[in-house]
C-alpha cells in the first residue's frame, strides 16, 4: 500500500510498469485520466482488482479541470422528468459533501423572479420541494422582493417579484480528480499520466490490451490486460472507431470567464436566464474570485488541441451579467482568466453516423440529455456522458459490465462503501485556521500532516489573494507527477487561474524549488516558462490575444 500519492518518481513509476509488461495481465486497464477514469480506477482498487489507469495528458486535462465546479443534484433535470437522474445526483452529492468536507463545499443559490418570466415562483419552489425531499432536508425558501437585494447587492430590479434561495455545492474539480487517484493509489491502483494508448491489441477478435507512449520519452510498449475501459470523454470514439464502432460523441463547449471578487462580490450563486436565448446561466463565488458561466456550443475544431474561448462567447456572458447586475459594468478589461471544457455529451443525434451534422444541429446542445451511456465491444468497455457528481456511480455501472471479463469482482459492498478512508493523522504543530486544515485534509486525505509537518513557517502563507499555501506548491511537485509548469499552476493548484497572468509574479520563487525537484537545469526551466506563458494566453486569456500567441499544441 502507497503512504504517499507517488512514492517512486513518476520515472520510476513508468519503469516498473514497463520492465513488467511483458509478464504481468492486468485485470483491467483504464484510458483516461479525468473524474470517470478516476472513479472507475477507485472501485476497481476497492474491488481487490489489480488496475492500471493511463493518461495520455495530464491528469484532469480535459473537462474535468475545466467544468463548472458544480457538485449539483441537476434541478434542470427533475424539471425535464428526469426523476431518477436528479435522485442519484442528489445522493452522490449528500455523499460527497459528507466525506469530503473542505474540498466539496455547500453554496447557496439565488434565483430572481421576474414577471412573465418561466418557471415563476410557484412551479420553482414546488420543484425544490421535490428535490429537497430527495435530499432529506429542506434547502430553499423565497424571499420577498426588498429582501432579494440585501442577499445579493446591484440584482436587477425591474420587474423582480422575489427570489428563491436554495442550495446545491461546489467544489475544485481537478483537486477531487487528484484526491480519487490518491485514494485508488492507496489501495493498490496505479496510475500514470503522460501516457498513451495508440493502439488497442487484439487476440482472436478480443480486446486484451494496449500499446501506448510516453510522451516524455518517446518510448512505445505494450500492455496487457483482462479487460480495458474507455473513459476518454470526447476521445471516446477515437479508440472506438479501431473497432469499426459507430461515432456517439457530440463534443460540446462551455465556457467561463473569473473576475476578482471586489468586482462583482457574490456570497451567492446567483442563477439567471440569459436575454437573448434564456438559456439558465450563473455567476458564483469560488476561490475568492467570481465565475461566469457557461455557454453551450458545438466545438468542431481538433480535440487534441486545448479549447478556448471565442469572443462571441464573451460578448454572450458579458451581455449576460450586465443584464442580471446593470450598474456593474463588468468589461473585458477586468477578467483575470478564462477557460473552457468539452463536454462528451453522447448525441442521439448522431445515429453513429460522422455526416449526420445537420440531424445533429437540429437538437440545440441544452436540449441533450446528459446522462451516462455505456459500451461492450470486444472486449473494449466505453463510457461517456454522465456528471462530474455521479462519477461513483458511472464507475459502478462500468464494473458490472466488466463483470463478464472478471466474473470474481463483488460488487455488493461498494454499493454501499465510503468512498475515502477514515483521516486519522494530525501535524506535529497546528498553527492553521480550522478552516484551512478542513481543506488541506479533504484534499490531501492522511497526506495533509506530511505536507504541513515538512513545511516552514514562511511556505505556511497564502500565496496572493488565494486559499493556496506556498507549501501545497512544494509538496505536489515532489508527489504528484507534475512534468510541466501548467500541470502545477492549473491543475494541482489554480493559481494560473486566479492571479492576472497565470501568476507569472511567482516565478522567481518557484524557479529554485521547480529545479530543485524536477531537476530542470536553466534552458528547462526558461523553455517551460516560455511554454506556460503561451498557454495561458492561447488558451485562457481573452481572444485578442489568442492571434498573438505563439501556436502551443496540447502537450
Amino acid at each position: 500500500m502507497s503512504h504517499i500519492l507517488t512514492s517512486l518518481s513518476r520515472k520510476q513509476h513508468l519503469s516498473q510498469i514497463q520492465q513488467s509488461a511483458d509478464n504481468t495481465v492486468w485485470d483491467m486497464i483504464v484510458v483516461g485520466g479525468g473524474i470517470t477514469g478516476a472513479g472507475i480506477l477507485l472501485s476497481a482498487s476497492q474491488a481487490g482488482l489489480k488496475v492500471l489507469l493511463v493518461e495520455q495528458q495530464d491528469f484532469a486535462w480535459g473537462a474535468s479541470s475545466k467544468s463548472s465546479k458544480m457538485v449539483h443534484g441537476g434541478l434542470r433535470y427533475l424539471g425535464s422528468g428526469q426523476y431518477n437522474m436528479t435522485k442519484d445526483a442528489v445522493t452522490e452529492r449528500e455523499k460527497l459533501l459528507n466525506e469530503l468536507p473542505g474540498l466539496v463545499n455547500p453554496l447557496q443559490f439565488l434565483m430572481g423572479h421576474y414577471k412573465s418570466q418561466f418557471p415563476g415562483p410557484f412551479v420553482f419552489n414546488s420543484l425544490l420541494t421535490i428535490y429537497d425531499w430527495i435530499g432529506g432536508k429542506r434547502n430553499h425558501s423565497y424571499i420577498n422582493h426588498g429582501i432579494g437585494d440585501f442577499h445579493v447587492p446591484g440584482i436587477e430590479q425591474n420587474k423582480l417579484q422575489g427570489a428563491t434561495q436554495f442550495a446545491d455545492a461546489v467544489t475544485d474539480d481537478a483537486r477531487l480528480v487528484m484526491r480519487v487517484l490518491q485514494e485508488a493509489q492507496e489501495l493498490g491502483g496505479r496510475a500514470i499520466n503522460y501516457l498513451s494508448a495508440e493502439h488497442l491489441i487484439k487476440t482472436a477478435d478480443r480486446v486484451t490490451g494496449i500499446t501506448v507512449s510516453d510522451q516524455v520519452s518517446g518510448q512505445v510498449f505494450s500492455l496487457k490486460a483482462n479487460v480495458v475501459i474507455n473513459a476518454t470523454g470526447p476521445w471516446t470514439d477515437k479508440l472506438r472507431q479501431q473497432l469499426q464502432a459507430k461515432k456517439a460523441i457530440r463534443p460540446l463547449r462551455g465556457s467561463h470567464l473569473i473576475v476578482p471578487s471586489w468586482r462583482l462580490p457574490l456570497a451567492y450563486s446567483v442563477s439567471y436566464f440569459h436575454p437573448e436565448d434564456k438559456r439558465p446561466i450563473f455567476a458564483f463565488p469560488w476561490e475568492n474570485s467570481t465565475v461566469i458561466g457557461t455557454t453551450d456550443l458545438d466545438h468542431d475544431t481538433d480535440l487534441d488541441q486545448q479549447p478556448c474561448i471565442s469572443q462571441s462567447e464573451v460578448d454572450y456572458l458579458l451581455t449576460g451579467i450586465n443584464k442580471q447586475f446593470p450598474q456593474a459594468n463588468i468589461s473585458e478589461a477586468d477578467v483575470i482568466s478564462t477557460y473552457a471544457g468539452i463536454r462528451p455529451v453522447v448525441s442521439n443525434s448522431t445515429n453513429g453516423n460522422a455526416n449526420t451534422s445537420s440531424k445533429v444541429k437540429n437538437t440545440k446542445p441544452s436540449d441533450e440529455k446528459r446522462e451516462h451511456s455505456i459500451w461492450d465491444e470486444q472486449g473494449l468497455i466505453s463510457v461517456a456522458g454522465g456528471k462530474l457528481t455521479t462519477f461513483r456511480l458511472i464507475a459502478l455501472d462500468v464494473l458490472k459490465v466488466a463483470q463478464h471479463y472478471l466474473p470474481d469482482i463483488n460488487l455488493i459492498e461498494l454499493q454501499t462503501a465510503k468512498l475515502f478512508q477514515p483521516i486519522t493523522a494530525k501535524p506535529i504543530d497546528n498553527i492553521l485556521h480550522p478552516q484551512q486544515i478542513q481543506r488541506l485534509k479533504s484534499q490531501y486525505g492522511n497526506h495533509y500532516s506530511h505536507l504541513i509537518n515538512n513545511a516552514s513557517h514562511d511556505e505556511l502563507k497564502l500565496i496572493g489573494s488565494t486559499n493556496t499555501l506556498f507549501a501545497e506548491l512544494k509538496w505536489v511537485l515532489q508527489h504528484e507527477m507534475v512534468i510541466h509548469l501548467d500541470d502545477l499552476l492549473l491543475r494541482r493548484c489554480r493559481i494560473g487561474l486566479l492571479l492576472p497572468k497565470g501568476g507569472e509574479q511567482l516565478f522567481a520563487e518557484l524557479q529554485p524549488l521547480c529545479q530543485a525537484v524536477l531537476h530542470w537545469n536553466e534552458a528547462q526551466w526558461q523553455h517551460e516558462v516560455s511554454r506556460y506563458q503561451a498557454i495561458i494566453q492561447r488558451y485562457y486569456s481573452l481572444p485578442k490575444h489568442h492571434d498573438s500567441s505563439p501556436h502551443v499544441v496540447a502537450s
